[in-house]
This record gives structure tokens, sequence and C-alpha cells, in this order.
């Protein structure tokens, strides 16, 4: 079988970065993009050690020129697409009565935006090669499924894109392709592992701590391989939103 290529966005640090690794560890090239160059960068000399199987695109993923650079690097050096993870976000933590416009649409352009044009042109540059990428994967959250104080905003983006990988089964699955979401609830990164944040997501989540990146990861390989599933968000908070406690 050909060593298949995905496209990962918003993947030099955190559950982006988990879910390269996975991927590469599991034989696939990678186009990695980040909005943060530097940081891309040594990602790609220090993680993966400057492989030619790594393939780094900085930008922002709002910018149709950053899309189509991700597509000219898979096509140009691995020979095409055989999936997308569409991870790629940004947060907006204010109360609803306080949230800025200029706020709300970045969070639109960035979350919403970002995505869908992702797996649009994806599919559409596969289409006009004659091939097809095998699955999609949108990265969704529990903020999507279950209210959080001061993330309505951010919220709404997330249900949106789980919401998208239901309906896009329609359209998708004629043409062979997969496409489903994950929606990750607290969750370890470079970003969140202080004391206070592991304390509290301890205590909250009936497992009894927040999930590991690596946990997102695996199971994001999971659903990119799953052969007979297509449309789901598949949750993965330790239990949380059963109970949903607050923080």
């Amino acid at each position: 079988m050909p060593t298949p290529t995905t496209i990962i966005t918003g993947a030099a640090s955190g559950i982006g970065l988990a879910i390269a690794q996975e991927l590469f560890n599991a034989g696939h090239n990678i186009v990695l993009n980040d909005l943060d160059d530097d940081l891309l960068r040594r990602v790609h000399e220090e993680i993966f050690s400057t492989s030619i199987r790594v393939c780094p695109v900085p930008g922002d993923t709002a910018d149709l020129h950053v899309r189509k650079a991700m597509f000219d690097a898979a096509v140009t050096q691995f020979g095409g697409i055989s999936h997308v993870v569409a991870n790629a976000g940004i947060t907006i933590f204010a109360s609803f009565l306080e949230t800025k416009i200029d706020a709300f649409d970045r969070l639109l352009a960035v979350n919403l935006k970002g995505t869908f044009f992702l797996v649009q042109e994806a599919i559409n540059r596969c289409l006009e090669m004659g091939s097809q990428p095998d699955s999609i994967l949108l990265l969704s959250s529990v903020t999507g499924v279950q209210a959080h104080s001061h993330l309505t905003a951010y919220g709404m983006t997330k249900a949106a894109i789980a919401m998208m990988a239901k309906n896009l089964v329609a359209e998708l699955s004629p043409l062979g392709i997969r496409i489903n979401a994950l929606s990750p609830g607290a969750t370890l990164t470079e970003r969140t592992s202080s004391e206070d944040y592991i304390k509290t997501w301890s205590e909250l989540t009936p497992l009894g701590q927040p999930a590991e990146a690596e946990d997102i990861a695996r199971a994001a390989a999971f659903l990119l391989s799953a052969k007979h599933i297509t449309g789901q968000n598949l949750v993965i908070d330790g239990g949380w939103t059963s109970i949903s406690p607050n923080p």
C-alpha cells in the first residue's frame, strides 16, 4: 500500500502535535502546519529530526494562500492527500455580554471558515487529480456538547464543527470519503499543565484525571483508519459530559 499523507493544522504543539507524532510513528507522511513559524521549524528539527516525511507549512489556516500552500506541498512532495486533520482553532474566554465583535469575527474566521474551506479545498484538489482523500477528521470540543460559562462563542463554533462532520456524510459518502469529529475535554498540554488545572479537572472528571494529549491522538488515528465509521463525534472527556460538574 502507498504511504498515507496527512495534512494537520495547528500542529506545532498540544493535541495537534500529539496527533502528528502518532501518525508519523504509524508511517504517515505529514504536512505540518502552524501559525507560529519559529515553533513549527523547531518542532520539525527537534521532534521529527528534520525528517523528509514531514513538510512544515507555516501560516494562518483562515488564509486561502496558506491552505493552497499545504495542498501544493502534499502533492509536490508526497504525491497526494490521504487524510486531513483540521485541528487549528482559537478560543475566546469571555462573558456573553462582554464578547467583542472583532474577537468574534476572528473566532469564526479560524474555527469555522478555516475548517470549512480547508476540507472543501482538499477534496476539490483531490478530485481534480482523479483521486480522493480517505478520511477527514475535525477537532470539535466538549464545549460544543455541554454548556460552559464564558465559552458561548467558542462553544457555538465547536458545535458547528461537529454538525459539519455529521451533515457532510450525505455529500461525501458517495465519493467514498469518511468524515468524523473528535471532542476532547480537559486535556494536558503545554498550555494547561499547571497544578491548579490538574487539581481542578482531576476532581471534576469521573475517571479522576484529565486526558493526556496522546489519548486524543490515539483516538484520532483510530477514526482516520476506521473503515465503517463516518459522521460521528467522539467525545473524549473521562466522563465529564455525563455528569457535567461546573469548574
